[in-house]
This record gives structure tokens, C-alpha cells and sequence, in this order.
């Protein structure tokens, strides 16, 4: 095989050569698909019920809460046992609680306290996919092909960020929010089926441990790399800022400028989802050759769109920030995958990755308190620019990190133990 050959199977699709990858992608796409529904039809469900915002931050903080508290313990599973496995075993949790929500919302008798109860369950049994998810990707491809798997992979992502909830809402507006909830659950009930298809290994944790015990590993995985907490630390602080400003003081303004508007901040977020889709097909071709280096340095550009919300919010202008900022952001979403796929222990990466969950998450419902207050009680534009600012100070500070900015491929081992 010639040199050329090579290179044409370790990017772009070849991550497609692996049979368990292809089932796996097969899966994920359909429950990425139909999943993304799911909250636009919670949201019209509970405003259906009670027309209050008070009650909808009620169902979203138990799902989250719940989330955050199991996010730990469901990383230690997901070392302990099969992790296909314990992705359908969730599936199934998912369909029988959005199941009971859309059977709920067909017979007239949900109600807000109901539905707070089962998006606790569905934020449970999500605290246990996701690391299980992280840990079972290096498993299903070669080290060669793992960069193309998780572009892959955020290119699904991408695509149904874009195009989901265009869909959701025109289901939700015309068959009623309960038919969506029906639509999501028939995705993870083909993806479990499928799931099954994939042939791995038995885990490497042999068990005769405590959780408390594999937790106190994890934790130590996790604290003896310091380009991992590093970044982990900045994203407390860069998620808080997100999601206060982004998401919370960006709806506001749009609502109240006539430069922007509510149709205009539409425009402006899928701007964004196609800087990350774009970028997703680059890096199926190109490799990533410092991935905690450019990924920090992507993330930083989230700064400009910030600013340029708080000084001109016009469409085209924001738009374009907002497009830069989805391909700085895609950079570190691959970057920072590969460098937990590839520095951190197989049998130990679900245990790991909880962790940088549960430091990532863990102070975003605080940002959106914070953010709610600051914007309707200090001028805006001081606000997203000192938002901006601090943002990129805080995303370029982790490159004086030796082992951030250092940190470069294995070219042998695929899952080199780097400290």
C-alpha cells in the first residue's frame, strides 16, 4: 500500500473501515436526531400545563440537578461494566420516562410536579450515557482514525443543532408536543437493537473494589494531569459565562433591540452551529497536531461575538462572530476528546471524564442566576464586554500550562499515560 493509500484510509470516513464505529455512528445519529426535540417539546409540555417561566425552571433544574448529582457514579459503572450495555440499559430508562410524559400529555393528566419527577429520572440515567459514551469511543476505531470518529460524530451533532429544532417546532405547533416525545422515544428504540451489534471486549476493571474506592482513582487520574484540571478550572468559569451571557442575556437583548430581534437571533445561533459543521469536515482531512494548544486558542474567540452583542448587535455582524466562534469551538470539542482519548487509561477514561462533567457543569445554573440579575439591573454593553474580556483571559491563560500548550499526538501507543 502506498503512502498516498494511507493517508486516504486514516481520514476523512476512514474511521467507517471499523465495523463497531459504523453500528455505533449508525445509533447515535438516530437518537441524536430524534433527541433533539426533546427540548423544545419539554418546554412547550410544561408551558401547556402552566403558562409560568417559574415552572419551567423548575423541570429544567431537576433534570440538571439529577444530572450533576449521578454524573460521578455513573462514570465508575461505566468502568465497572460493558458500556454498550449500559447505554441501552439507559435507553430504556429514557423511553419508559419520555414515554410516560407523552402518555401523560395524551390523557390530559400531567402535571408540573409529574413532569419535574421524570426529567429528574431522564437527568439520572444521562449522567450515566454520557461518560460511558467517552469511554467507549477509543474502543470502537483505531488510534489512527480517532480524530475522523469524533468529527464524525460532532458533524451528527452539528447538523441536528441546526436542523432539530426547526423540525421540533414545527411538530410540536402542529401534532402537539406529546407526538415529538413519541418521535424521541422510537429513536432509542431503534438504537438499542443496533447497540447490540457492537462486539467489544469485556471491561478491563476486574471489581473486587468499592465505588468510593474507583471514585478516589478516578479523582486521583483526573488532579495528576495538570493540563486536565487546568482547562477543567477555566471551563468553570467559561461555561458560567455561556450560558449567563449567550444564553441568557442574548435571547434578552434580541427580544428588546430592534437591531437584532427575536428572527435575527435565530439567524445568529445557526451561524454559529455552521462554523462548528464546517469545521467538523475540515478536520476529517486534517490532522490536529497540538489539540489542547488550538483548542483553547478556538475557544478564546467566543469573546468576540460577546463583545460584539454588547457594542452593535446588528444581524450580519453578530452572525459572523458567532460563525467564527462555532469553528473555534468545534477545534477544542475535537482537541479536547482526542487528549482524553489518547493520555488517559481506557479502564479508567469514563471515571475521568465524569469528572470534567461534574467541574464543567457544576456552577452553570449559578452563571444563568447571576446573568438574569446583571442584565436587567446593569448597562448591557458593559456587561458582555467585560463578559468578552474575561472569557478570552481566562481561555488563554490555561496556554501558560506547560502541558497544555506542549501537548502533541502519540505516534505509537494509542492511549499514551501523559501526565
Amino acid at each position: 500500500m502506498s503512502p498516498a493509500d494511507t493517508t486516504v484510509k486514516t481520514r476523512g470516513l476512514g474511521a467507517m473501515q471499523d465495523r463497531n464505529f459504523r453500528w455505533f455512528f449508525l445509533a447515535r445519529a438516530i437518537t441524536l436526531i430524534t433527541g433533539s426535540m426533546s427540548s423544545i417539546a419539554l418546554a412547550f409540555a410544561v408551558l401547556d400545563i402552566d403558562n409560568d417561566a417559574r415552572s419551567l425552571s423548575l423541570v429544567l433544574a431537576a433534570f440538571t440537578i439529577s444530572n450533576i448529582v449521578f454524573v460521578l457514579f455513573g462514570g465508575v459503572i461505566a468502568d465497572r461494566l460493558p458500556r454498550a450495555l449500559i447505554i441501552q440499559s439507559c435507553y430504556v430508562v429514557d423511553i419508559l420516562s419520555i414515554g410516560t410524559i407523552a402518555a401523560l400529555l395524551f390523557t390530559g393528566t400531567a402535571t408540573v410536579p409529574l413532569i419535574a419527577i421524570l426529567a429528574t429520572i431522564n437527568g439520572a440515567s444521562t449522567a450515566f450515557v454520557l461518560p460511558a459514551m467517552q469511554g467507549l469511543i477509543p474502543q470502537l476505531t483505531t488510534p489512527e482514525h480517532l480524530q475522523q470518529a469524533n468529527a464524525m460524530l460532532s458533524f451528527v451533532r452539528s447538523m441536528v443543532t441546526i436542523g432539530g429544532p426547526i423540525i421540533a417546532g414545527v411538530l410540536v405547533a402542529t401534532a402537539g408536543p406529546a407526538w415529538a416525545m413519541v418521535v424521541q422515544a422510537a429513536g432509542w428504540v431503534a438504537a438499542i437493537p443496533i447497540l447490540a451489534l457492537v462486539k467489544l471486549p469485556p471491561p478491563a476493571h476486574g471489581g473486587g473494589t468499592t465505588m468510593f474506592h474507583d471514585l478516589r482513582v478516578g479523582w486521583r487520574e483526573f488532579w495528576s494531569r495538570s493540563w486536565l484540571w487546568a482547562i477543567v478550572l477555566a471551563f468553570m468559569v467559561m461555561n458560567a459565562i455561556h450560558v449567563g451571557a449567550w444564553g441568557v442575556a442574548g435571547p434578552y437583548i434580541a427580544k428588546n433591540n430592534d437591531l437584532l430581534g427575536i428572527s435575527g437571533w435565530g439567524w445568529v445561533v445557526s451561524a454559529e452551529g455552521v462554523g462548528v459543521l464546517l469545521m467538523t469536515l475540515i478536520l476529517m482531512w486534517f490532522p490536529l497536531k497540538k489539540p489542547l494548544r488550538y483548542g483553547m486558542i478556538g475557544m478564546a474567540a467566543f469573546a468576540i461575538p460577546l463583545t460584539v452583542l454588547g457594542v452593535h448587535p446588528a444581524v450580519v455582524l453578530l452572525a459572523i462572530a458567532a460563525f467564527i466562534a462555532g469553528a473555534g469551538a468545534e477545534v477544542f470539542s475535537t482537541g479536547w476528546n482526542l487528549a482524553m482519548m489518547e493520555n488517559i487509561p481506557g479502564e479508567k477514561l469514563s471515571r475521568v471524564s465524569s469528572y470534567d462533567m461534574l467541574g464543567s457543569f457544576v456552577v452553570m445554573p449559578i452563571g444563568t442566576l447571576i446573568y438574569g440579575w446583571l442584565i436587567t439591573h446593569a448597562d448591557a454593553a458593559t456587561v458582555l464586554i467585560t463578559s468578552g474580556i474575561v472569557y478570552a483571559a481566562v481561555a488563554l491563560a490555561t496556554l501558560v500550562v506547560p502541558s497544555v500548550w506542549r501537548m502533541g499526538r502519540p505516534t505509537d501507543a494509542p492511549l499514551a499515560d501523559a501526565g
